[in-house]
C-alpha cells in the first residue's frame, strides 16, 4: 500500500511538477492584450523586402557617391567629382575614432591621446578665461565700492583743515 501510495507521487512530481521546473511555461497575456494575426507569405515577403532595402540603404550611406555611379549618372561624369569634393570636410571626432578602433591598438591610443590633449587644452582655455573674467569682474565691483568711499573721504578732510 505505501509503496503504490510513493509511486504515484513520484509520478505524479516527475510528470507535472518536474515538468514545470525543466521548462516553464509562460504566464498568459493579460485580457486587454490582442493578439496579431498570422502574416501571409506575400505579407512577409514584403517586409523581408523592405528589410533588405532599409538595411542596403544604410550600407549606401557609409560608402559614399563615389561608388555609388548609378545614382549620379543624370548630371553627368563630372558632377559626382565636383559633389564628392564639396561633401568632404574633416571627419569629426567620433568618425575619427572608429576608423582608429577598425585598426587596433596602434591606432587608437594615438586618437585617443590626441582627443584628451584636445580636451584638456579646451578645459584649460576655459578655466583661464573664466579666471580672467572674475579678476575683470572683481576688480569692477572693487573700483565701485572705492569710488563712494573716495569723497566722503575728501569731505572728512577739508573738515578737519577748517
Amino acid at each position: 500500500m505505501k509503496l503504490k501510495v510513493v509511486y504515484r507521487k513520484v509520478s505524479d512530481y516527475i510528470r507535472y511538477d518536474l515538468k514545470e521546473i525543466v521548462l516553464p511555461s509562460s504566464l498568459p497575456d493579460p485580457p486587454h492584450v490582442v493578439k496579431r494575426r498570422k502574416l501571409t507569405w506575400h505579407e512577409r515577403f514584403l517586409v523581408l523586402k523592405e528589410a533588405s532595402r532599409l538595411y542596403a540603404a544604410s550600407w549606401v550611406r557609409d560608402i559614399g557617391p563615389e561608388l555609388r555611379p548609378n545614382d549620379y549618372k543624370k548630371g553627368g561624369d563630372d558632377e559626382p567629382k565636383k559633389k564628392a569634393q564639396e561633401t568632404e570636410k574633416e571627419p569629426s571626432v567620433l568618425e575619427d575614432l572608429a576608423v582608429a578602433a577598425r585598426g587596433g591598438m596602434e591606432t587608437l591610443r594615438p586618437a585617443l591621446h590626441r582627443l584628451y590633449m584636445t580636451r584638456a587644452s579646451q578645459y584649460k582655455d576655459a578655466l583661464t578665461s573664466f579666471i580672467q573674467g572674475y579678476h575683470e569682474g572683481l576688480q569692477q565691483v572693487m573700483q565701485k565700492k572705492e569710488e563712494p568711499e573716495a569723497p566722503a573721504d575728501e569731505a572728512d578732510n577739508s573738515k578737519k583743515t577748517t
